[in-house]
């Protein structure tokens, strides 16, 4: 049976500490996966879903803080909580800017760690979400044959069918059947969906034809 439950992962050195939020995160029905070294951590390829990552500051082969500037592009949607026993404004605001779910001191409050996890897996969790639809929107967009993205672009961008025709020089009966192979293609229920599909990609809007240079 698949394991839905969300992943917290635990990279801190002192073995007690890493055997007490494993012991806590598990009874609170967490799938928990720890780690004694920067370098196993980074060596480890976390599995897709929600889940967060509980991240002690001070590490005797690499610092909390690089770990956190070395993972943001390829794990935007894993939300950090830095821990420490001797932490200082300066390091908080670095950790805080740079995206930190939380920054939490020794010894830890069972009930506020909790809260602080929780918090961050349900971050986790829509991000990930957004991000699969997304992924979904670029997939069916990637179908499209590029006369079928000139007019989704220009039908989304409020043009009637006949203007898209002259923008592109082909007949309105023409724009009909590409706009229809569009709305197919994207699964898109109706105009409005497709307009919001084309805000999540970004489309940029061509300019009309009469401002064009031959």
């Amino acid at each position: 049976m698949l394991d839905t439950r969300p992943m917290v992962i635990v990279v801190d050195d002192d073995l007690s500490t890493r055997e007490g939020l494993e012991a806590l995160l598990d009874a609170a029905g967490m799938k928990v996966r720890g780690f004694g070294s920067a370098t196993e951590f980074l060596a480890w390829t976390p599995p897709p879903g929600p889940a967060c990552l509980i991240l002690d500051v001070s590490l005797p082969d690499l610092n909390g803080l690089d770990i956190q500037e070395r993972i943001a592009g390829d794990r935007p949607e894993m939300p950090i909580i830095f821990i420490t026993g001797y932490g200082d404004i300066p390091m908080t605001v670095r950790a805080m800017k740079a995206g930190a779910a939380e920054f939490l001191t020794k010894p830890l409050n069972e009930d506020v760690l909790l809260s602080a996890v929780e918090r961050a897996v349900e971050t986790s969790r829509t991000a990930v979400e957004e991000k699969a639809d997304l992924d979904g929107v670029q997939r069916c967009y990637a179908s499209l044959s590029p006369r079928e993205r000139q007019v989704m672009a220009l039908v989304v961008s409020g043009l009637l069918n006949k203007q898209v025709g002259w923008e592109l020089g082909i007949s309105e009966i023409t724009v009909k059947a590409h706009r229809g192979r569009v709305m197919e293609k994207m699964s898109a229920g109706s105009f409005a969906d497709l307009v919001k599909m084309s805000e999540r990609l970004d489309l940029e809007m061509p300019p009309p034809r009469d401002s064009r240079t031959n």
